[in-house]
């Protein structure tokens, strides 16, 4: 089951801050992804985010389509309020007040993967 990770530059002092805003995060409504016509395109296994200094990571674990995944949370409002309160905190984006800005600034923070190891992959585990 992949992971993304969704870099952010942040304020250095701020993690405190970030980590308020954060525990009253309202979750997306489904973990369960469709596409327009109702079909099943992805699900939302989990999140983490991290915050050091300059630098926050969100890591996301998902199965299926993470291009669906990111459209659906694109039309959460919980999603919507978060990156308005993470706004004055950012400093290299601004924050997204549209569907489309949110998946614009999703694609121009979405980390490059380079390695995905979990138990399933392990050679001793088969």
């Amino acid at each position: 089951m992949p992971y993304a990770a969704i870099r952010y530059r942040v304020k250095v002092g701020s993690e405190d801050a970030l980590a308020e805003i954060f525990e009253g995060f309202q979750r997306v409504d489904t973990p369960d992804m469709r596409d327009d016509k109702g079909q099943d395109v992805g699900r939302l296994l989990g999140t983490a985010v991290f915050v050091k200094d300059e630098f926050m990571v969100r890591i996301i674990h998902y199965e299926g389509d993470f291009i669906a995944i990111a459209r659906h949370m694109a039309r959460q409002q919980g999603v919507h309020n978060l990156e308005e309160k993470l706004a004055p905190y950012l400093t290299d984006r601004k924050a997204a007040s549209s569907p489309e800005e949110f998946q614009e600034n999703f694609r121009n923070a979405l980390m490059r993967c380079v390695s995905e190891l979990s138990v399933e992959t392990h050679p001793a585990g088969h």
